[in-house]
């Protein structure tokens, strides 16, 4: 099976028995869930995935928002859902990302440690402070400032729905392109500026360590280079 063709397509980093890495394209939804037609990341990757026993998202131990682009974990067994899984729960698989951001942060490096909740009048997305809220810290610090905007790099130490988006969003710098967290669609942006450019991680089987990285896609390329010029 293929993607959407406007979602691009999924290419696999790397295969092995226990895992696959894989670079999502934005516009891909990971899997089945109420209100989405079409067809998700599950079903592109068909049998390569295993673990988990949940037919509807099988092999999968962590998510890409739908509009987020880049580096992806999947397993291919039961054992090594299992262990990913509490290998990112005890926070030893390092997860970084490119953002761009609106405005400039106080200071160049930080962590935004807030609990995330559904908001209480939009459900569909996460509040601090909302309704039901669990631990989230986020870790940043800024790669370049891009006209009035800033480029950072981010560091997920917990990884809630929206983390990223609602994070910078409460403390006013959203991520540019996401219009349901408040950013602003400049630079030619459809989308959220929102990339896993890297994983690092321990290999489930072997113990070997694995890292890999994800240049940004050509969108997100246009649009730096458009801040840039701007």
């Amino acid at each position: 099976m293929t993607p959407d063709p406007a979602a691009g397509v999924v290419e696999l980093v790397h295969v092995d028995d226990a895992l696959a890495i894989v670079d999502k394209p934005a516009g891909l939804v990971v899997h089945a869930a109420p209100g989405h037609r079409g067809e998700t990341l599950v079903d592109v990757l068909g049998e390569l995935l295993g673990g988990g026993g949940d037919p509807v998202r099988p092999g999968i131990v962590h998510r890409l928002d739908r509009d987020t682009s880049g580096l992806m974990i999947v397993a291919r067994s039961d054992d090594a859902h299992r262990a990913l899984a509490a290998a990112i729960k005890a926070r030893e698989v390092r997860r970084e990302y490119l953002a761009l951001v609106g405005g400039r942060p106080r200071s160049r490096s930080g962590t935004i440690d807030a609990p995330l909740g559904r908001d209480y009048r939009r459900p569909e997305r996460r509040a601090v402070g909302g309704r039901g809220p669990r631990e989230a810290r986020t870790h940043f610090e800024v790669v370049e400032p891009v006209g009035a905007d800033t480029l950072v790099r981010v560091r997920l130490e917990t990884g809630r729905t929206h983390q990223i988006r609602a994070h910078f969003a409460a403390i006013g710098h959203p991520v540019l392109g996401d219009s349901r967290y408040g950013g602003a669609r400049r630079y030619g942006l459809r989308r959220q500026f929102l990339h896993s450019a890297r994983l690092a991680l321990r290999h489930p089987e072997s113990g070997a360590d694995l890292a890999f990285s994800s240049d940004l896609p050509a969108d997100l390329r246009e649009a730096l280079e458009r801040a840039h010029g701007s």
